[in-house]
């Protein structure tokens, strides 16, 4: 299977409108970062999509994306879902509601903030609504996705629940301040491991580089891709003071693993 990482920015992305900061003025394209979410495809031809970013259809038009199966949502926030308007497009390809993965405060959310999606006002008369089917799972139990076996794994964002996600021998773990030691047992064994690493600075919601740099040791991937970076963060000078298996994600980065079908 493949992940491809759509986008690797926190919420404001990157550049940052109105920022002249050398990062957000960088010709590098690895420091220009879409809100962080990623695509997983399989030999197949099946894509399961890890959130809806904020910039989902630019990433879907980037990445080419000819389909979507089934999106898993690691929580509410709005660099996370608000690209859910733009899985229609899917729906007109596809002919079928997508199904939506996600914790019951997270989809009660999804329901709340896009209410008219599922709770359509009877006056409106077009099709343009984009037709998902929600499916609550624990936050601790494995559950079966277009015939694949994932494994969900409790984070802590600051005081928020949020969802990471395993697939055999990967794991991507976004908005994450604190791992639980329960969700350290499940991630033994993982090769493949994608991590939150805001920036340098503390923050109270998200593992800061340096924290990041301790957690992935403690896994103990054999490689460590850092995600939902800030504009603070440029990518060779951070990189440069990394190990080599902690390094920083970027937009378009592609890991290949393995992953064996739900039984």
């Amino acid at each position: 299977m493949r992940l491809t990482l759509l986008g690797s920015g926190t919420s404001t992305g990157g550049p940052v409108p109105g920022c002249r900061c050398s990062v957000c003025l960088s010709p590098d394209p690895r420091n220009n970062r879409l809100r962080t979410s990623a695509a997983i495809s399989s030999p197949s031809g099946s894509t399961i999509l890890i959130d809806a970013s904020s910039d989902f259809r630019q990433q879907a038009l980037r990445a080419g994306l000819a389909r979507i199966d089934a999106v898993l949502f690691t929580h509410s926030h709005a660099d996370h879902i608000l690209g859910i308007d733009d899985l229609r497009a899917f729906n007109f390809i596809q002919k079928q509601a997508i199904p939506c993965f996600g914790t019951a405060d997270t989809l009660n959310d999804i329901r709340h903030i896009f209410s008219y999606v599922f709770k359509p006002d009877p006056r409106y008369l077009g099709e343009g609504i984009p037709k998902l089917d929600l499916f609550e799972i624990d936050g601790h139990t494995p559950f079966k996705v277009v015939d694949h076996q994932v494994v969900p794994i409790p984070l802590l964002h600051g005081r928020l629940p949020v969802t990471g996600y395993r697939f055999g021998e990967l794991a991507y773990l976004t908005d994450v301040k604190e791992i639980p030691s329960a969700s350290m047992e499940q991630l033994k064994g993982v090769k493949y491991l994608l991590l939150d690493g805001l920036r340098q600075e503390a923050h109270k919601t998200h593992l800061t580089i340096p924290e990041a740099v301790e957690a992935a040791k403690s896994i103990g991937a054999e490689q460590t891709w850092l995600i939902h970076m800030t504009h603070t963060v440029e990518h060779d000078a951070t990189n440069a003071t990394l190990p080599k298996a902690v390094q920083l994600g970027y937009d378009g980065l592609e890991i290949d693993f393995q992953h064996a079908p739900a039984a």
